[in-house]
């Protein structure tokens, strides 16, 4: 009986020691768990950290790749603006000058009002002094700006206006020296002759579809009564009837005919060009189909209220008239080509406030052109990045218009020549139209003094 206790007492002893080791097998393993968490715990933090840090470089390197953040001045800043526009045309900048003031509101803009004519007579003195009268100056005479810079007088603004961002040549203008000068604005269009629809509808006109048809138009336009003339000849300085000159040298003699007068490759003497003015333009103003030049912006009211029939004129028109929606245009039968200007911002070497007015320039250059077409500036984009579905309903019916016949855009003749040609050309447009006999005097003088026929 001892001897089967004794063996009793030795098996429990045994489990007793078998689940002593099994339970410090257990712990032991239990141990090893928690420093393996503790482990894997550390790798996590580390996987962690350098997750962030790879985020943080994908984001550095994303960046990389996009443009740098306009910076803001860090003081209020008063930015002197000068541009071409007045009255109605000067509100509808306005409006770009507000959105502007919205997103850098520690730049204020005050505008100042000066004629290109008069820019070009002010400037090269003030220039000249080492001062400028304003930190970013706006003017459609692109040539003007590549001669202050030709004296030293611009700043370089190649490194903000990328040429392929812009409609073709519109950027070409004011480069020089493999440099750009000029930032583009808005363009501005003269695509033909302005009419209001209810006036037609009343006197059952039709817009020509021929020469002849047009001819016939005007004959029964100058019979309805209260018809002054059937054309109103807008006046300023002279550049309305250069305008509609442009416009028959471009449909009688093509749209190379153009360029062709701008480079002399053709003269005013030539006898493809003595026949438009001959037989298709002062035939017109010895008929009385065209009035006396008038002030242009009073040749608008005059127009609108029936004294006339027809005002040729740049699309800004639209937005001068009391119902956009009434106006449409036709142009010469025949013609391939409208003409298109654009103006354009420089930076005098002068400013105090260089920082400012570059963003001023960035701002009008691209982004501000959608607020300036959205409005009844009558103007279209020059920027691509412009959505044309922004651009004002009247606006969008004459760039339909134009792409339905196909129309290119040519430069205008006498802002591309510019200098003193272009007075003199206005000039003597305004001798043709009051005396129209003397076009074999105009003709000779246009030729003599054009600059490139000079040389």
């Amino acid at each position: 009986m001892s001897s089967q206790g004794g063996l009793l007492k030795a098996a429990i002893a045994l489990s007793l020691i078998a689940l002593l080791v099994s339970l410090a097998a257990i712990a032991l393993l239990y141990s090893q768990i928690g420093a393996l968490e503790a482990k894997i715990n550390t790798l996590n933090g580390k996987i962690s950290e350098l997750e962030s840090k790879v985020g943080a470089l994908e984001q550095r390197v994303g960046e990389l790749g996009k443009p740098a953040p306009t910076p803001q001045p860090q003081e209020q800043v008063e930015l002197v603006v000068i541009g071409p526009w007045s009255g109605k045309s000067a509100e509808y900048f306005s409006k770009v000058i507000q959105e502007f003031e919205k997103k850098y509101p520690n730049i204020k803009i005050k505008y100042l009002t000066k004629r290109a004519e008069d820019l070009a007579q002010i400037l090269p003195v003030q220039f000249e002094s080492g001062l400028t009268p304003a930190d970013v100056i706006i003017t459609p005479w692109a040539w003007f700006i590549v001669k202050m810079a030709q004296k030293g007088y611009v700043e370089d603004v190649s490194s903000y206006v990328k040429e392929d961002e812009y409609i073709g040549g519109v950027v070409n203008n004011v480069k020089w020296d493999g440099k750009i000068w000029g930032a583009p604005f808005t363009m501005w269009l003269k695509p033909g002759f302005w009419y209001r629809k209810s006036f037609f509808k009343k006197h059952g006109l039709q817009e020509p579809q021929t020469w002849d048809e047009f001819v016939a138009l005007l004959k029964k336009i100058k019979q309805i009564p209260g018809i002054k003339n059937p054309i109103v000849t807008g006046d300023g300085v002279g550049w309305p009837e250069s305008d509609i000159t442009e416009h028959f040298l471009i449909t009688f003699g093509g749209p190379q005919l153009q360029y062709d007068l701008i480079s002399c490759k053709k003269k005013f003497t030539d006898p493809e060009v003595e026949a438009i003015f001959k037989e298709k333009l002062v035939p017109l103003i010895k008929e009385g189909y065209f009035s006396e030049p008038m002030e242009w912006t009073s040749a608008v009211e005059r127009w609108w209220a029936g004294e006339y029939a027809l005002y040729f004129m740049g699309t800004w028109i639209a937005g001068r008239v009391q119902d956009p929606t009434d106006i449409d245009f036709f142009p010469l039968p025949g013609c391939k080509a409208v003409v298109g200007g654009t103006d354009y911002a420089f930076i005098p070497k002068f400013t105090k406030h260089k920082e400012a007015a570059i963003i001023f320039l960035k701002y009008i250059a691209t982004e501000g052109q959608a607020v300036h077409v959205s409005g009844p500036a009558g103007k279209i984009p020059t920027w691509k990045g412009v959505s044309v579905d922004v651009i004002w309903t009247p606006m969008k019916s004459v760039y339909n218009k134009i792409k339905e016949r196909n129309m290119k855009i040519v430069p205008d003749l006498d802002d591309t020549v510019g200098g003193d040609w272009q007075t003199l050309f206005w000039d003597q447009l305004k001798l043709l139209w009051v005396q129209p006999d003397q076009v074999d005097s105009v003709l000779q003088t246009l030729t003599e003094q054009h600059p490139a026929c000079k040389g």
